[in-house]
């Protein structure tokens, strides 16, 4: 199982996401590193000995310009490979974000307009290239399309299969930065009814719900508030759940 940790960033710097309430983020405050600039946080991730970095352009995200300048940043200072969830929500910009040196772009239903989308991003770059959120609220899947978040977050699953993804990421925005626990129900329900890689995102508390994660076959997890406060170490990640490669 991979354990690759998340930086947000909105307006510049990296902040603490908590619950998907963006407009109440502050400036991240870790054990790890005092920095709030992006690519310190990246750095310290790097010497730390990860391989893989998930950053949520928040500001994309909630529908303001893409951080490109900083993209290229991480790609020429780093040997970090990233992927990166931009507010995607047509092709062309998914081909923006992976031209700046990008390794994986991330589709969020949150802004996918539609299927086609992902069916026409994976047909112009490839399935390796590109995976889709699975952005979930109170349990229901949150998109702009109105087929979408009409479904059922297993039916998306299903859909997305279909359409060539073979990797989602299970993103609980209630559980973002609540260390509440994951969704194991609904997790479990998705990797029974598809063959997808699964990645989770949200309510990580600690080493044990990491073991479970792995024990289930979770693809990978990302993580963040609890390498920030220190209740996951990295030297555990080591040596129990044996995966921050």
């Amino acid at each position: 199982m991979k354990i690759i940790p998340v930086i947000d960033v909105l307006n510049g710097v990296v902040v603490h996401a908590v619950r998907g309430q963006r407009e109440r983020y502050a400036p991240l405050r870790s054990v790890l590193c005092s920095s709030v600039e992006p690519l310190d946080v990246a750095k310290t991730f790097e010497k730390l000995g990860f391989k893989e970095l998930y950053v949520a352009d928040l500001d994309a995200i909630m529908g303001g310009v893409r951080n490109l300048a900083l993209y290229r940043q991480l790609k020429a200072e780093l040997s970090l490979n990233f992927m990166v969830d931009a507010g995607i929500a047509d092709v062309q910009s998914a081909g923006e974000v992976l031209n700046a040196g990008v390794l994986k772009v991330v589709i969020g239903t949150e802004t996918l307009p539609s299927f086609e989308v992902v069916a026409d991003s994976v047909k112009a770059f490839g399935e390796d290239r590109i995976l889709v959120s699975l952005d979930i609220r109170s349990g229901r899947v949150l998109s702009v399309s109105n087929e979408i978040k009409s479904m059922d977050p297993v039916e998306v699953a299903k859909r997305l299969e279909g359409l060539g993804i073979r990797q989602v990421i299970l993103l609980d925005l209630d559980r973002v930065g609540s260390e509440c626990g994951v969704n194991l129900n609904l997790l479990r329900h998705i990797m029974a009814e598809t063959n997808l890689e699964v990645l989770v995102g949200g309510g990580v508390r600690n080493i044990e719900d990491l073991e479970i994660l792995r024990d289930l076959g979770v693809y990978g997890v990302l993580l963040a508030t609890a390498l920030h406060n220190g209740r996951v170490r990295v030297e555990d990640l080591k040596s129990r759940v044996l995966s921050c490669r």
